[in-house]
């Protein structure tokens, strides 16, 4: 029975995973055909770096199209995430990357007149919108996601600003290529990208709490129940107020995990006082769900 309830589990996680790889691709093609193209903009990671190196070989007589250099950058990320990060993380990157692939080559672009400007923010907008997305489900739009989750297992950086120095190099390329002004809307179209990945996908984000409680074995109990953290616990604290005994708890959560603890913390104390503040640097271990 139990075998039966997992392959279903795990056949519905693989239909979203499939599904939002998909989704992705939609996005991240209507950002280049609809937008990026015609405005001129260049996108973040190894999508703008496709896009400088056709831009400069078309320039040279040598027409190599943006999709065809997306897939061919790809390749040798393919093996760092097999080898770094999981076997199932890969094959849905690949099946992101092969979709892209396609839809960008099968979505004819479109030639407008709009100022550049509407194509940096709303190419930025959508296809952050799709890689956050796919972040969310354990699944990689490859090329920088890929360096970007290795390097923060290692570093603890968010994935938006790990790509900052590489997307640089494709700001000057703008710059270089079809003037400074473009690179202008490049850069914004970058940080209009990197911002609504790290609103997406918030399961890098760290949270530090603190729990001033008079239950303190109930909060411990539903905070660890919920979720797989662990708590520091202080004792004999008392409040200048009325001068009660209290205890204060500390524990480290993820963005993502805030409605879990909100809700543990309604059902184990709610008239605990919680501060919640965002963490800086983290030193020591941090348990992370495995990505497969």
């Amino acid at each position: 029975m139990f075998t039966d309830i997992e392959r279903i589990i795990r056949r519905h996680s693989n239909f979203t995973k499939l599904s939002m790889a998909f989704f992705y691709a939609i996005c991240v093609s209507i950002a280049m055909n609809f937008f990026w193209q015609p405005g001129h903009i260049y996108s973040s990671g190894i999508t703008g770096a496709a896009q400088l190196v056709a831009s400069l070989l078309e320039k040279t007589g040598l027409p190599i199209t943006t999709p065809i250099l997306y897939f061919v950058f790809n390749m040798p990320l393919f093996v760092v995430a097999w080898a770094k990060i999981g076997h199932r993380f890969t094959i849905f990157t690949f099946f992101a990357v092969v979709f892209s692939t396609i839809l960008m080559h099968l979505i004819p672009p479109v030639k407008v007149g709009f100022d550049p400007i509407i194509g940096a923010i709303f190419g930025g907008l959508i296809n952050g919108m799709g890689t956050g997305m796919a972040l969310k489900n354990n699944i990689s739009t490859g090329g920088l996601d890929i360096i970007g989750i290795v390097l923060r297992k290692k570093t603890g950086k968010s994935v938006g600003s790990i790509n900052i120095a590489f997307n640089l190099l494709i700001i000057f390329g703008a710059g270089f290529v079809f003037g400074w002004v473009h690179a202008l809307y490049s850069a914004m179209g970058i940080f209009i990208n990197g911002a609504v990945i790290d609103a997406i996908y918030t399961s890098h984000q760290r949270l530090q709490v603190m729990i001033v409680t008079n239950h303190p074995k109930e909060v411990i109990s539903c905070v660890q129940k919920s979720l797989r953290r662990g708590i520091t616990i202080v004792h004999d604290a008392e409040g200048a107020f009325k001068h009660e005994e209290k205890t204060i708890l500390f524990t480290i959560i993820s963005r993502y995990e805030m409605h879990d603890f909100e809700e543990a913390m309604r059902q184990s104390d709610p008239y605990a006082f919680v501060s919640i503040t965002e963490v800086f640097k983290l030193l020591g271990h941090f348990y992370e769900p495995k990505v497969e």
